[in-house]
């Protein structure tokens, strides 16, 4: 006879949550929402207010979009059972305010914030995105409990997309066919590797200095430093970053939930790499293969002794303000 409907086996449910209903955390919601990778998303902010109506407005689209659920409450029960949680909640700076100041008010957010939703989804994958993600990503990875390999900050992964953007400017390719990495702490001193430059799988930087005579050491440093800049310009222009980070964390998503194994440069466990002491649990990015297991591997890359130098000077003073956190 034929099965019953019964006995046909559900395909499991994905649910992803945002932590954080601000401008990134809805363009995050919102860029997973059309690339279709939940069947529910879950938001959650403080201020019930916007997030009703936030959630309402994401709802209201469901005749134009693949059939998802949309939830949302001010408290973590209604992220039970996520295979994906997305950090995007943090204090905003007030002018003059330190950066260690910010960083402690965000660790408190961070302690109310964390351990609720890691009991609520003990087998789900954390992502880190707020700032200064590489701290909050040690700081999650504490305060959860969870593995390394399930912690995992969104880390240069922007930074990159940056820098191959303005690479593939410079060449006039196609920047999906510029590999190339940044690597270290996310913002001001992150790493430029130069050697990871490809174009087609060709490495391309040695290309690039014979092509443009102008690829000098300062040249070089004026990429990475637009790169860095690029940031501060878009806040400077429209007030805050979203559509950029939105894509960005969702192509971190789609690697996770679809089991893509793709390398990403993302903020992982460091320690023991490019000679980080091993006794320093530092996050910071390397290029990381990501599936549904979380991190599946750390890419051994080549860095010239400067790069790894560095990356060395970025763990010692991660690893300093992680001290002060008394966690």
């Amino acid at each position: 006879g034929h099965p019953t409907s019964s006995a046909v086996p559900h395909r499991r449910l994905t649910k992803i949550s945002v932590i954080g209903a601000g401008n990134v955390g809805m363009a995050i919601a919102q860029t997973i929402l059309t690339q279709n990778l939940a069947d529910e998303i879950a938001l959650v902010d403080a201020l019930p207010d916007k997030l009703r109506g936030e959630a309402l407005d994401l709802q209201h689209a469901a005749a134009f979009l693949p059939r998802v659920r949309i939830v949302s409450g001010t408290d973590a029960a209604v992220t039970k059972n996520s295979d994906l949680v997305i950090v995007t909640a943090g204090a905003r700076q007030i002018p003059s305010e330190t950066r260690l100041n910010l960083l402690q008010r965000n660790v408190a957010l961070y302690r109310k914030i964390v351990p609720p939703v890691a009991k609520h989804s003990q087998d789900a994958l954390l992502l880190v995105v707020s700032n200064p993600v590489d701290v909050l990503t040690y700081v999650a990875w504490r305060l959860s409990g969870f593995p390394a390999s399930r912690v995992i900050g969104s880390g240069t992964n922007l930074d990159s997309s940056r820098f191959r953007f303005l690479i593939a400017e410079h060449l006039d390719v196609n920047a999906q066919d510029v590999q190339a990495y940044m690597v270290g702490e996310h913002g001001d001193s992150s790493v430029a590797i130069w050697s990871s430059i490809s174009v087609g799988g060709m490495p391309a930087f040695k290309s690039l200095r014979d092509s443009h005579r102008n690829f000098d050491e300062a040249a070089l440093e004026g990429i990475r430093r637009a790169v860095v800049g690029g940031a501060y310009e878009v806040i400077g222009l429209k007030g805050y970053t979203s559509w950029a980070i939105g894509y960005s964390v969702a192509s971190l998503a789609a690697s996770l939930l679809r089991d893509q194994r793709r390398v990403h440069p993302v903020s992982v466990l460091a320690s023991g790499f490019h000679g980080i002491s091993d006794g320093h649990e530092v996050f910071l990015s390397l290029p990381a293969r990501l599936g549904r297991g979380g991190i599946l591997g750390v890419a051994e890359m080549d860095l010239t002794e400067a790069e790894a130098a560095q990356l060395r000077r970025s763990a010692k003073t991660l690893w300093e303000n992680c001290q002060l956190l008394d966690l």
